[in-house]
């Protein structure tokens, strides 16, 4: 039996064959029960990419309940770290994402704790490091082979933008730190 699951534009989808139509890189407009139900953070994150959210913003966004954050808010937050900052090409627009994650949930709010800073830049830089150990840098440029910063413009989200680029696969391993990093906290 299959559940139904009904998008935006009212398409028929069941659950297995989303989650089929996910893995071949077809998107559908995101229903975040559905996400919820039937998928994981690192698909829910990719999933968010691939319908056109930029990399930071598909990695908090996949959060966003664990963080007590609305939706646009949440995407207001991550909108200018996408594509390496801006376009810059600097550090990658998924740890961006998954560093505002780890910071809303266990950064310190009291700028005179010295021991709870050096705890969280402590988590960042071991989070920084898993990234790097599985992908070879955090920096955007490096990771797509670009020689630096872009005009402002972003590219457009076409089949063959989704052929070429790593950026879903970095997203969802940027959210999948994160989700472990919730599983072992457990808070």
């Amino acid at each position: 039996m299959h559940t139904i699951i009904y998008t935006e534009k009212n398409n028929i989808v069941p659950h297995t064959a989303a989650a089929v139509l996910f893995r071949m890189g077809i998107s559908f407009n995101h229903s975040q029960k559905f996400y919820n139900k039937y998928m994981n953070k690192k698909e829910q994150a990719a999933a968010l990419f691939k319908s056109g959210y930029n990399c930071a913003q598909s990695v908090l966004l996949a959060f966003k309940e664990e963080l007590n954050l609305d939706e646009p808010q949440a995407l207001r937050l991550a909108s200018s770290f996408g594509a390496g900052m801006g376009r810059l090409r600097e550090v990658c627009g998924a740890v961006s994402g998954l560093f505002m994650a780890a910071g809303l949930k266990y950064g310190p709010a009291d700028p005179k704790d010295h021991a709870a800073k050096t705890a969280h830049y402590a988590l960042i830089q071991e989070l920084a490091e898993k990234f790097k150990q599985e992908n070879g840098s955090i920096i955007c440029r490096e990771l797509l082979g670009l020689p630096g910063a872009q005009n402002p413009e972003p590219e457009k989200r076409t089949e063959q933008y989704y052929k070429v680029r790593p950026c879903a696969e970095k997203v969802s391993f940027a959210a999948g730190l994160m989700e472990e990093l919730l599983k072992q906290r457990k808070d």
